[in-house]
């Protein structure tokens, strides 16, 4: 081949090298922002009922506050494992409530910011706090009153508890 063919040849392996770079990264990125329908049903299945969030409170004084009452009562626990329970459990919605699982189906629905059943709360409930389930401060003190019963911390829960 002389100088003049190759140099078309490479000029359009470049182009289509480069064609073929961007739209295997645009691909990736449809992929990571849109789910198959298998993830959309998983989604459904296991995300709880969403009510509307109450007007006062925020998240991280939720936690702050559990977390004092938790270290007066030798509770163990971190900011960073409530958080990730929390935003796993509910998305950080206080009325969250699991209306499709065992539980549900028993008429004793998981409530609350760690998806907590009344017998459970009612069993680790920390004197101190309010005696309702979806109280954001008393779901958490309960719930990692239970984590640390059950499983040291809650900071050792790692999935559905």
């Amino acid at each position: 081949m002389t100088t003049q063919t190759r140099t078309p040849r490479t000029a359009r392996i470049r182009t289509l090298a480069v064609t073929a770079l961007a739209t295997t990264a645009a691909a990736a990125g449809a992929l990571t922002l849109t789910s198959t329908s298998a993830q959309a049903a998983e989604i459904k299945q296991t995300a709880p009922t969403v009510k509307t969030a109450p007007t006062s409170g925020n998240l991280d004084g939720w936690i702050k506050e559990s977390l004092a009452i938790m270290k007066a009562k030798g509770i163990p626990g971190s900011y960073e494992g409530l958080h990730r329970n929390i935003m796993r459990e509910s998305g950080g919605n206080p009325n969250a409530e699991n209306g499709w699982d065992s539980n549900a189906q028993k008429g004793t629905p998981s409530k609350g910011l760690l998806q907590v059943i009344q017998p459970t709360f009612n069993a680790y409930h920390v004197a101190g706090t309010a005696h309702d389930l979806t109280d954001p401060v008393a779901n958490i003190t309960a719930a990692a009153n239970y984590a640390a019963s059950r499983y040291g911390s809650i900071d050792n829960v790692n999935s559905a508890y």
